[in-house]
């Protein structure tokens, strides 16, 4: 089963919507409670003073997650360097998703986009797992400026999802720009999920371009890591 990573700002009050704990259900989940630390202060200083009232936090998030059931746990991390330390976490924990959390309802269409150079087959396989036989519709966006191969592409990757009755469409955007595409794309759709673009994971999932689409949608962004299929990086 897929582990999804949950970075929050558990000492800024940073929580998550019913709407993203229900859309996460079927997965296993890491919250990641953080706080960034001026250059002066120790990550132990900040255990002394900090660690009781975000552990109690963090406990509450990860029961929401279904700690109770065994699929989610937490980590407590003080650190000077934010996307290091979530770089750090989902190694050892083999997140393959991070989640930028967002305000959000019961979920029912997601917004898939495939632009970039992207893991497609990863994208398609981690939101069929998600979905499983939920009623939930998706939309696989893709900004190109290759419209027969951007069509092809897209039907390619909404076959599987079919496959399994998963009411799926496909939306092309050609010579337009990315970004501003897929932001428009957003629209009336609950939750996005994205492919991180080589080389860096960090570019997308804590980048610009996520945090804006997370930012300016509303709703919960997950990130998938473009992550070797070796085997080492399953959950069981």
């Amino acid at each position: 089963m897929t582990r999804i990573l949950v970075p929050l700002a558990v000492l800024k009050g940073e929580s998550v919507s019913a709407g993203l704990t229900a859309l996460l259900e079927p997965m296993n989940v890491t919250v990641l409670g953080y706080h960034v630390l001026p250059e002066q202060t120790t990550p132990d200083q900040a255990r002394l003073q900090y660690e009781a009232r975000a552990t109690d936090a963090l406990e509450d998030l990860a029961a929401e997650f279904g700690a109770n059931e065994g699929t989610a746990d937490y980590r407590l991390v003080f650190t000077h360097d934010r996307k290091q330390t979530f770089d750090r976490i989902a190694a050892e924990t083999r997140s393959k998703v991070y989640a930028i959390p967002g305000a959000t309802g019961p979920v029912d269409r997601l917004l898939v986009a495939l632009t970039g150079d992207v893991a497609v087959e990863q994208i398609v396989s981690f939101v069929a797992e998600l979905i499983g036989d939920r009623e939930i519709d998706v939309t696989l966006f893709l900004a190109t400026d290759d419209e027969p191969a951007g069509r092809g592409l897209l039907e390619t990757a909404a076959a599987p999802l079919a496959d399994r009755g998963i009411d799926v469409r496909t939306e092309l955007a050609v010579d337009e720009p990315p970004l501003e595409a897929l932001l428009e794309a957003t629209v009336g759709h609950d939750a996005v999920v994205m492919g991180e673009r080589a080389p860096s994971l960090l570019t997308l999932a804590f980048g610009e371009d996520a945090e804006r689409v997370a930012a300016e949608s509303v709703g919960p962004v997950l990130v998938v890591r473009n992550v070797e299929e070796d085997g080492s990086e399953n959950e069981g």
